[in-house]
């Protein structure tokens, strides 16, 4: 099993905004669902976007309308393009394919003033 690889992370201000990347040789974009998950300094990891194949995502509520999920399938990369960030979103945030365990390092976001 190979690690998925995010990136994309940083530092931003309460409003800003923030693109994170998900490669990896162990998906294929065009064909897996893909999932993104965050877990929050000594909290659980949770479930925050799903993408479909054809192009149907689901969001949990308390990102929906501000986060959204895509990808490229020639360079085989999700994406989470992520706005009007709230310091609630300051989390470690992870891409995976459906079914799989296998996590890899994730990208760290903190928004903070």
């Amino acid at each position: 099993q190979v690690q998925p690889v995010e990136s994309g992370g940083g530092l931003v201000q309460p409003g800003g905004s923030l693109r994170l990347s998900c490669a990896g040789s162990d998906f294929i974009v065009s064909e897996d669902i893909m999932t993104w998950h965050r877990q929050g300094a000594g909290k659980a990891r949770e479930w925050i976007a799903t993408l479909w194949p054809g192009g149907a995502t689901i969001y949990t509520n308390s990102v929906q309308g501000r986060f959204t999920v895509s990808r490229d399938d020639d360079k085989n990369t999700l994406y989470l393009q992520m706005n009007n960030l709230k310091p609630e979103d300051t989390a470690r945030y992870y891409c995976l394919k459906a079914g799989s365990t296998t996590w890899g390092q994730g990208t760290q976001v903190t928004v903070s003033s």
